[in-house]
């Protein structure tokens, strides 16, 4: 939902490893994406308004804030220089195996089909989106973008999916206060396929900070444990336009500076010794941070 992202040059890498150049598509060959910039809002009004959802905490209040923004949501987040589902699309498609259209992908918190736009454009047409705000789905049924959408408020209810069903799961955007809560990553794994890809992305900034401790901690976890294994943590300055002058560093203006984020790219593992429908990622009595 709203983030954003940035250019090749922007990435430094951690000690979990990278995600290679950004291979983009031409503008021209992914019209929803083209779409959204050749209309962007006063970037004024449109900082005022993504800054007032990043303070939304409570989740049906944020719920019925993105119904309400869902036409505008496009062209908003692109007058911010929104380029997280471009890096996290990259960064997950630079890891899976095999054709792009042999693919079954689940775009989880979808919106308006801003990840699904980049998917189709590099060649991945099996595409499933989940997301909790009607005016969001809405917007991207319009687009026809996905074989699937369905309406589900991650952290209240489970994924409607078997497990073991999508060879990639991405949530891009999504994780912040008010959003989904840390303890529904469990679900995301569970409707992978053993061996399968689970691709994460969430803000840096000084008011998500809290949140991605917690995050990392529950990530962490499910690691020890032997759910899956880190292929990549990679931090991102440039991950949208600041929306307000407390979200950058002192002394530099809020004018042209943008937020940092991070795109997490881990690989659900297989238990040896049973099918694949029978594995649970999870240890008995495991509990993810709220």
């Amino acid at each position: 939902m709203p983030v954003k992202g940035h250019g090749p040059g922007d990435l430094t890498d951690s000690s979990a490893g990278e995600c290679e150049g950004e291979r983009e598509p031409e503008v021209g060959s992914c019209p929803h994406r083209r779409m959204a910039q050749e209309s962007s809002g006063n970037l004024s009004e449109v900082r005022a308004r993504i800054g007032a959802s990043h303070s939304i905490t409570d989740l049906a209040r944020k719920l019925q804030f993105y119904d309400g923004w869902a036409q505008d949501y496009d062209q908003d987040v692109a007058a911010l220089k929104y380029r997280a589902p471009r890096l996290a699309v990259n960064c997950l498609t630079q890891a899976l195996p095999g054709p792009p259209h042999a693919a079954l992908i689940l775009d989880v918190a979808c919106g308006t089909g801003l990840v699904a736009a980049e998917l189709q454009a590099r060649g991945f047409l099996q595409l499933h989106g989940v997301d909790g705000s009607p005016g969001m789905l809405e917007q991207a049924q319009a687009h026809r973008l996905y074989q699937h959408l369905s309406l589900c408020t991650l952290g209240q209810e489970p994924l409607p999916s078997p497990t073991g069903t999508f060879d990639a799961v991405l949530m891009v955007g999504a994780l912040s206060d008010g959003q989904v809560p840390c303890s529904a990553i469990p679900e995301l794994l569970r409707v992978t396929k053993p061996g399968g890809l689970v691709c994460l992305t969430t803000r840096t900034n000084p008011s998500n900070l809290r949140y991605k401790e917690a995050l990392e901690a529950t990530l962490g976890r499910l690691e020890q444990a032997g759910a899956w294994e880190r292929l990549v943590a990679q931090p991102v300055d440039r991950w949208e336009l600041a929306t307000s002058a407390l979200e950058v560093a002192p002394g530099t203006s809020a004018k042209d500076a943008f937020i940092s984020g991070i795109i997490y790219l881990y690989r659900k593992q297989s238990l040896p010794g049973r099918g694949s429908e029978a594995q649970s990622p999870l240890p008995a009595g495991f509990q993810p941070s709220k």
